[in-house]
């Protein structure tokens, strides 16, 4: 079984990284951390610490100083449940799913999973079953559905479910199949032009900009990672997309946030205006959704020639699922995690991983991946592509092995998250206590000097440069 260390080294030489720096990183903590029989806690410290490592990096091709990385495996996995451990005004997250998200049996004796916090995917799913959204009703209906047929027809219909499937039936697909051929983080020139300067600053990505499309957990974490590392992210969002609330907060930290409508052409061309002067573009919508209305990568690298165009999917960019929308518990369900959990622990049911490890790490690779691109933007020229997916992240996690005895791991408590890695900040929603950033760096070290915000509290602009 590989040691965290050789798993960094593999994330990072497999996206063009020089083994040398990987000297200067520091792992510390022992597996498992919290009861799992997949290496959940070593996925988060090693992501984590590839962005830490791509960071130091960058500061040293802008300054020449040379500084070291610390990442301890307790601290990575509590930030890969932020959101569990957020208070605002000392109050707890709310109920964190709709009333019928969840596990279902249908009458081929198969188990799906509906995920409805938005409310367009709720009502797909109550109108595919004919039901009112009441989780007996639901049930009821799926009884009378065969499980692949109900998957089929509520993702016609626009819902998000996933038939529960062993890793052995997903990788007999041909989705599955077409990932098998894909990197981790797949970095590619898509475009010619010269070499971007480095901004002035004292930190990492001081000076950079950052367009953050994104919404849930991924997109906004690599958004929070960069802001972390002193890039300005400008959040985009539309006032008429369904967010859930406690995600934006968490998420939030160091951002700034606009509403731009961009089914108008007004909002299109801000849209333009920002992006011509952009370092990167992150998003995370279907991989076709922005390239209609004009902001493909392609797209992208004529109005910003030298951009770095990040794109997230649920299940990868080629294949007969590349359009196919999906949620981190959901991908966790049709790719074997949520069944060998389950039979690792000895029941007839899916079992959830104990984090939703899938969208933390699937984000701090997209910050991997945009600074890496970026750094050699600034060495090589050219526009670049940089390509993650939720599936594919869980293909590298199943692949670094198990742990016999991971779910007899106590949890990590609050209590103890609390003790030992809060820090308090206000916000636009009161005064926040939240993880802070797990990547030390030891000559800059990561902040969030802005406060979350209620989305749209600024206007769609950049800020100056110093």
């Amino acid at each position: 079984m590989q040691s965290p260390a050789d798993i960094l080294k593999g994330i990072w030489t497999s996206a063009g990284g020089d083994a040398g720096p990987l000297d200067r990183v520091r792992l510390t903590g022992a597996e498992p951390q919290i009861p799992s029989s997949f290496r959940v806690a070593v996925a988060g410290q090693t992501t984590i610490a590839a962005a830490g490592l791509a960071a130091a990096e960058i500061w040293r091709l802008r300054s020449g100083e040379v500084q070291d990385v610390s990442v301890d495996m307790r601290h990575a996995v509590a930030e890969c449940r932020s959101e569990r451990y957020l208070r605002v005004d000392d109050k707890p997250p709310p109920p964190a799913w709709d009333a019928i998200a969840g596990v279902y049996r249908t009458g081929d004796r198969r188990f799906v999973r509906c995920h409805t916090n938005f409310p367009h995917h709720r009502d797909a799913v109550c109108e595919v079953l004919g039901c009112e959204a009441e989780r007996e009703k639901v049930q009821a209906a799926l009884m009378h559905w065969n499980g692949e047929d109900f998957e089929t027809a509520a993702y016609a219909a626009g819902g998000v479910v996933a038939l529960l499937r062993s890793y052995d039936e997903w990788s007999a697909l041909p989705q599955a199949r077409a990932l098998a051929g894909l990197p981790l983080v797949s970095i590619e020139r898509i475009g010619e032009a010269p070499p971007k300067p480095w901004p002035k600053g004292d930190r990492p990505l001081s000076g950079l900009r950052v367009l953050d499309l994104s919404r849930v957990i991924a997109g906004p974490v690599a958004g929070r990672t960069l802001a972390a590392h002193g890039a300005d992210v400008l959040l985009v969002s539309g006032p008429e997309l369904p967010a859930i609330p406690w995600l934006t907060i968490d998420t939030g930290r160091g951002k700034l946030t606009t509403f731009i409508e961009l089914k108008s052409e007004f909002g299109r061309a801000q849209l333009r205006e920002l992006l011509k002067d952009a370092d990167i573009f992150s998003q995370g919508y279907r991989p076709h959704a922005l390239a209609a209305l004009g902001f493909a990568p392609e797209d992208a690298a004529q109005i910003n020639p030298g951009i770095v165009h990040v794109t997230l999917s649920a299940y990868g960019h080629t294949g007969p699922w590349a359009e196919r929308r999906g949620f981190d518990s959901l991908v966790q369900t049709t790719t074997g995690f949520n069944h060998a959990e389950g039979q690792a622990a000895g029941i007839d049911a899916p079992k959830e991983l104990p984090a939703q490890i899938l969208d933390h790490a699937t984000g701090y690779l997209m910050a991997f991946g945009a600074m890496m691109a970026r750094a050699r933007q600034a060495r090589e020229g050219g526009s670049w592509h940089v390509r993650v997916s939720l599936a594919q992240t869980g293909r590298w996690l199943w692949n670094l092995g198990r742990l016999d005895t991971g779910l007899n791991t106590p949890d990590l408590t609050g209590e103890a998250v609390h003790a030992a890695f809060i820090e308090g900040m206000p916000s636009g929603f009161g005064t926040l206590k939240a993880v802070r950033h797990s990547a030390v760096l030891s000559k800059t070290p990561a902040q969030w000097t802005r406060p979350a915000m209620p989305l749209g509290s600024h206007p769609a602009q950049w800020p100056a440069r110093s």
